[in-house]
């Protein structure tokens, strides 16, 4: 029998190569969700490699704590069709993320890794969520040399950089930061059923 189609005829789009939408643009979601897909299926037509999110950050800075929402939310939602690493109970940052990359490495053959983190930028910019392909570069606005993580990667503008950025994240809204995790969240639940909606569960994940 021949293999379901990994996107359907109509859906079948080139992605841009980086998209951006404020978090309060009604058509956030949806069209960073469809860019998503576009990109999973351009990597990995077949849908072969088990998906995995990594959400970088830390509860204990309210500017930082944007992938570990992303990361909670995402484990709330039904049948989510990949593995989820950062979340407010265990998050990724920049004490584990070697090791985490490991485990995920040994654990996940080949995975597809679509990274979130918060950034600081502009003051017109922030509230904007961009999506790339590539891997993110964590902790470069605050020195931190770490290692990069991503085939795509999802970023929350937080906040103003340039200026005592550690400072800065502390004294984040974190009201902005909650809906901005939303929204994140949705855009990467709907992008990745939609790339995998012909398979299970547990093969998304890289367990079977």
């Amino acid at each position: 029998m021949a293999p379901l189609p990994f996107f359907t005829q109509h859906q079948e789009t080139i992605p841009a190569p980086k998209i951006k939408f404020y978090y309060q643009d009604p058509m956030a979601v949806e069209k960073l969700s469809q860019t998503l897909a576009a990109h999973l299926k351009e990597r990995d037509p077949e849908g072969r490699c088990p998906l995995v999110v990594v959400c970088i950050g830390t509860d204990r800075s309210t500017g930082d704590c944007l992938g570990p929402l992303v990361g909670t939310h995402l484990l709330r939602m039904p049948d989510l069709p990949c593995a989820v690493y950062g979340t407010l109970d265990e998050p990724v940052h920049a004490s584990n993320l070697t090791e985490k990359l490991a485990y995920i490495k040994a654990n996940h053959a080949n995975p597809i890794i679509i990274a979130v983190d918060a950034c600081l930028g502009q003051a017109e910019n922030v509230g904007a969520i961009t999506l790339a392909p590539g891997a993110l570069k964590p902790g470069a606005g605050v020195n931190k040399n770490l290692p990069e993580v991503g085939d795509i990667h999802f970023t929350g503008i937080v906040n103003v950089g340039g200026y005592m950025e550690y400072f800065v994240l502390q004294n984040t809204r974190l009201s902005i930061v909650m809906r901005m995790a939303q929204q994140i969240a949705n855009a990467i639940y709907q992008g990745v059923c939609l790339a995998y909606k012909h398979r299970s569960v547990a093969v998304a994940r890289g367990i079977q």
